[in-house]
């Protein structure tokens, strides 16, 4: 059975089988044992992940995410999910000759070695300097308490005081609660690892699920490009930089990687099959990056406007496929709304536009499947716009390329942590000997930074191959690559127009990671497999068509694994844990924590809550000064004394808690961080030392 995605068939086809088409293989020749397995084993990460969500999210809301009551429902609901989730999937896809073993064998091979790799070179950000050590701490919370929010326990404090504040960076205070700065999704994907082994088992989740995101990816390409190729593209994400970094430490773009290719993967195999429980599923698990990344709201509209076509077609996919979306959707608002609502107050200005731009979307979404419903698909080749597909798509390449040439960016910080960030700026471009700018944000050199981790030959053959899969969709042809090509196109130019994010490297290459890095390799690789396949037609010997294909897989491979080089074998972060560990049996019990200096209290007071389990504040400073007025300590100091509990004050220096007894030093280390540049890929590391000393006005020696 021929299964097309539009009624008529496009002017000038013949109708003939390309192993690109979206065919229905169950039982087609070539399809084995080993095409199955392989099918269901790249869904397998997303059904889980899916199945945690799906029971996590609803107990975190109630107040009840514990490890006795989630585990037991994760089972109840995972075992139906993979059952018929499984059994829902199709092969991936028909190629010349029969499948074999070898691909299955060569992505378990790569995602094994990644996350082995990553599991070593695990880097221990708890320490709150940036997002993954506040997701680490609202994961270290989550996983003692396991609900929200967190309460400011004034009651330590003596009833509080005008003195004292409560929250810190990526912990908003409000009345007298604490409420986490991001979306809940990741915090909930990692906390089963400190519920099984504390918080070295909570980092070591990050190698796991980034390997699980390899096998993802590897899926779509296995059924967009082919099986033999999947290895292939895992081993090119797995290579590059910003994978390996958002696998050694909490970071959400990991886990929306699973949910985005793993939906992608169940939508294709609902295209191919007919079948409607893999386009529910699909759209659930699209649905839910919201939860993960706030910003998924961008990232999942082209998912609603193709479900929207499926509609006016009258394709079977289509309505299950946007129920699940909408559910998924849903539940991610829910959560922001509910339980995040000051991030999005902070959002404020980057999220209104987004949302009128999705309203827009809904509207426009509707009011084209009606029309197509009633007129039919518009035949795109009357105006030769297969034609313009190629210099369209360079000169965009273009446009972007030469951005630097005629485009600055700037943005006029308007609130704290906007001054904060363009300090953090103006302190790089002094240490590179830049001109001096604070509010500078570099996005015009974004598809700079791209090639930086990728490679120039990779971006060439991206855009050729975003080129030719567009030609043949203006021709009704390769339809199962629309709803790829429409999620990597909007997201990669979108992301490359306004990345939204602290300009330095490889902190920025986090916003590439979740759709434009592995969207360009999808379309690189592409490249390659049909420059190789057009050879292969003309019917020359056996090892020229290889040569080319492993020729291109090496223009790919190669500059990736040299610019990624220079951190791959780096250690960061190290010892976090031990010395957070020696802290708290430092702090004691009964103890109320008073932190009188700036930094110490940005990076430690959620810290020391969630791995001590013990109440902390901070003691307000006067601007201009590093710590706070004696008087306000003293008064707090004995606040604490006449609630029966024992005051310990927290500061960088010794200098800073000596005045009220004797001083010591509770946390050091002496490690290595990623280095952090502006105009320049990033190259090898920096020095990192923090210290935190502590004073116990009540020891008495």
């Amino acid at each position: 059975m021929k299964v097309k995605i539009t009624a008529t068939r496009a002017p000038g086809s013949r109708g003939r089988y390309s192993p690109d088409s979206m065919d229905d293989i169950d039982g087609a020749p070539g399809a084995s044992r080993a095409d199955l397995l392989f099918a269901r084993l790249t869904v397998a990460p997303v059904l889980l992940l899916v199945s945690w969500l799906v029971v996590g999210l609803p107990l975190l809301m109630a107040g009840v995410f514990r490890p006795w009551v989630a585990i037991p429902l994760f089972v109840v609901v995972a075992g139906p999910m993979l059952i018929f989730g499984l059994r829902a999937v199709r092969p991936a896809g028909r190629t010349p000759g029969r499948f074999s073993w070898w691909p299955l064998a060569g992505v378990l091979a790569v995602a094994v070695a990644f996350g082995a790799l990553q599991l070593v070179m695990c880097s221990q950000q708890i320490v709150v300097r940036r997002d993954p050590a506040s997701y680490f701490n609202f994961a270290t919370w989550l996983e003692g308490h396991g609900s929200l929010p967190i309460p400011q326990m004034r009651w330590a404090f003596g009833g509080g005081d005008g003195a004292l504040t409560y929250g810190s960076p990526a912990f908003y205070q409000r009345g007298g609660v604490l409420v986490p700065q991001f979306m809940a999704g990741m915090p909930l994907i990692v906390t089963p690892g400190g519920w099984l082994g504390g918080p070295y088992a909570t980092l070591a989740m990050m190698p796991l699920i980034g390997a699980l995101a390899l096998i993802s990816f590897a899926g779509v390409a296995a059924r967009l490009i082919g099986p033999r190729w999947a290895p292939v593209a895992a081993l090119a994400l797995g290579l590059t930089w910003p994978m390996m970094m958002v696998s050694r430490s909490i970071y959400s773009e990991t886990g929306a990687l699973i949910l985005m290719f793993g939906g992608l993967a169940l939508t294709l195999d609902a295209l191919r099959s007919g079948r409607r429980l893999p386009a529910l599923i699909g759209g659930l698990a699209l649905g839910l990056v919201i939860l993960v990344r706030i910003d998924g709201i961008r990232d999942v509209l082209p998912v609603l406007a193709f479900a929207g076509l499926l509609l006016a077609l009258r394709r079977r996919a289509g309505l299950p496929l946007l129920a699940g979306l909408t559910v998924g959707v849903g539940a991610g608002l829910l959560e922001a709304v509910v339980m995040s609502r000051p991030y999005l107050h902070y959002l404020g200005a980057s999220l209104r536009p987004l949302v009128y731009i999705a309203a827009a979307v809904v509207v426009a979404t509707a009011l084209a499947s009606l029309a197509i419903r009633r007129w039919g698909l518009p035949d795109l080749t009357r105006f030769r716009l297969p034609d313009l597909a190629v210099p369209a798509t360079f000169a965009a390449l273009a446009f972007f390329a030469a951005r630097p040439m005629f485009q600055i960016v700037r943005r006029v910080p308007n609130n704290t942590d906007d001054r904060v960030n363009a300090s953090f700026i103006a302190a790089l471009q002094k240490t590179a000997h830049l001109q001096l700018d604070p509010n500078r944000q570099y996005n015009e050199l974004s598809l700079h930074w791209v090639a930086w981790y990728i490679g120039v030959p990779a971006v060439l053959l991206a855009a050729v191959g975003l080129a030719l899969v567009l030609r043949d969709l203006l021709r009704r042809r390769r339809t199962d690559w629309l709803l790829p090509y429409a999620l990597v196109v909007w997201t990669t130019l979108a992301t490359l127009w306004r990345p939204g994010i602290t300009p330095d490297q490889p902190w920025a290459s986090r916003r590439l990671v979740g759709m434009v890095i592995p969207g360009l390799l999808l379309f690189a690789l592409w490249a390659v497999a049909w420059t190789a396949r057009r050879v292969r037609r003309l019917r020359p010997s056996r090892p020229l068509w290889i040569l080319l294909s492993a020729v291109g897989a090496l223009l790919i491979l190669v500059p990736t694994a040299i610019a990624s080089a220079p951190m791959a074998f780096a250690r960061t972060e190290e010892r976090e844990v031990s010395q957070a560990r020696a802290m708290c049996r430092a702090i004691g019990p009964n103890a109320s924590v008073l932190i009188i200096e700036r930094v110490t209290g940005d990076r430690f007071a959620q810290l020391i809550r969630g791995m001590c389990h013990t109440p902390a504040a901070r003691v307000r400073v006067l601007p201009g000064f590093k710590t706070a007025p004696n008087e306000d300590v003293m008064r707090v100091v004995r606040k604490v004394v006449a609630a029966g509990r024992r005051p310990v004050l927290l500061g960088a220096d010794g200098s800073d808690v000596s005045p009220y007894g004797p001083a010591r030093r509770v946390f050091h280390i002496h490690t290595r961080r990623d280095a952090s540049t502006l105009v320049t890929a990033p190259q090898g590391t920096w020095s990192l030392t923090i210290n935190v000393w502590m004073s116990d006005p009540m020891y008495r020696g």
